[in-house]
């Protein structure tokens, strides 16, 4: 019932990078990212933070499968805030 598994990182930057011009990123970002049909568990992070000149340090990490998982990260940002989206996915495996 699950269509191909692997993790496309470019495909999910792709759709969360055009939802985080709308007003909900995180739920706009998860809406599409569904829609994809892909066989996938998502999670969605979100910062923003206003723009300074002490930057905004961030990092993360998961231990998963490298072939089938996989994670990508959106930065956008207008004149005066940071908006940093992480998309998290893990493979549906049945």
């Amino acid at each position: 019932p699950y269509p191909e598994v692997g993790f496309n990182a470019k495909e999910a930057h792709n759709v969360v990078e055009e939802c985080v011009d709308g007003v909900s990123a995180l739920e706009q970002s998860l809406t599409h990212l569904v829609k994809l049909g892909k066989a996938y568990k998502y999670i969605v992070t979100c910062a923003v933070v206003q723009k300074s000149t002490s930057g905004f340090p961030a990092a993360s990490s998961g231990f998963w499968n490298t072939t089938s998982d996989g994670t990508c990260t959106i930065r956008w940002e207008n004149q005066t805030m940071n908006c940093i989206v992480n998309v998290f996915a893990i493979a549906i495996v049945l």
